[in-house]
């Protein structure tokens, strides 16, 4: 990734996203984590990832206690937030790769909400966060719509990381109805949320 565009923009927006995460209010306590079920499907686009990146989707992390909700961390998680929003343009899958459901890094510095969120999870893995506190998670908008964000496992509640905007956000302040989410456990399987209804589309049965 050192020599992609993708590289080279994520490092003119870092200095820009600190220093406006300077001037961003802490995000209220959640009223604590998601209550998961059991194994769910897995989203056909991350059954595709994991075709392609199979390294990625066999890892159980040896810890899984949730993540200290340090100053240190959540500087992280706004700053990360920051830069990947500003670096990655919105484009569909269908326009960037001529077809629908495409989970993959935007090297290309292009991307969908999903895109965005794999990168901001490979940037926080990065710098020392347990993948068991980084979860590919799926949720339904107000309007319906389906779309996915980044759930972050803390000792204070879940955060969610949003590619719609740069506050870091407690998840039950979000609006969101949330679906699924990757295990805590084991990076290549899911869970449900809160008894949520099966995703209409791209869903592996």
């Amino acid at each position: 990734m050192n020599s992609s565009p993708m590289a080279w923009t994520l490092r003119l927006c870092a200095v820009a996203g600190l220093a406006i995460s300077a001037h961003w209010a802490v995000p209220a306590w959640a009223a604590g984590p998601m209550t998961t079920g059991g194994l769910t499907s897995q989203p056909i686009g991350h059954y595709d990832f994991c075709k392609a990146h199979p390294s990625e989707c066999n890892i159980r992390p040896a810890n899984l206690a949730p993540a200290k909700l340090t100053d240190g961390l959540l500087r992280r998680l706004i700053s990360v937030t920051a830069r990947v929003n500003a670096a990655v343009k919105p484009m569909s899958d269908l326009d960037n790769y001529g077809k629908d459901e495409v989970w993959t890094y935007p090297d290309n510095g292009f991307g969908d909400c999903e895109d965005y969120v794999l990168e901001k999870r490979r940037e926080l893995y990065r710098m020392g966060v347990s993948l068991a506190d980084l979860l590919i998670t799926v949720v339904r908008k107000p309007d319906g719509e389906g779309h996915s964000v980044l759930t972050v496992r803390t000792d204070k509640g879940d955060y969610v990381l949003d590619n719609l905007t740069d506050k870091v956000k407690a998840w039950d302040a979000t609006g969101y109805r949330y679906l699924k989410r990757q295990a805590i456990d084991n990076t290549g399987r899911w869970v449900s949320i809160r008894d949520g209804q099966q995703v209409l589309v791209g869903s592996v049965q």
